[in-house]
């Protein structure tokens, strides 16, 4: 937890048992109930967030692979070589 053993957090538990007066335990006992569900929330935002991203990624595959082969497509058209028109039918018509 935190870096911090078990025999540590003791160690803390009783410091503060010992350093704190007895009248304020109902206030501590209130903000870390406060603090646990504030990183409780942050925690769950935090985890929302990431799914939504994660969803993102998911919708944008499908659109970057059509980008892809789209783009192989296109390129594929301009390396064949271009076809041969005939002249035959043009000299026919100028002739007239």
């Amino acid at each position: 937890m935190f870096g911090i053993s078990w025999t540590e957090f003791l160690v803390i538990v009783l410091v503060a048992v010992l350093v704190i007066p007895a009248k304020h335990w109902p206030d501590v006992a209130r903000f870390l109930a406060g603090l646990v569900n504030f990183i409780r929330s942050l925690l769950w935002k935090i985890t929302d967030a990431s799914e939504k991203i994660k969803q993102q990624i998911d919708l944008e595959k499908p659109i970057d692979e059509l980008v892809r082969t789209t783009t192989e497509d296109v390129l594929k058209d301009f390396s064949s070589p271009i076809k041969k028109v005939k002249v035959k039918a043009v000299k026919k018509k100028a002739k007239k």
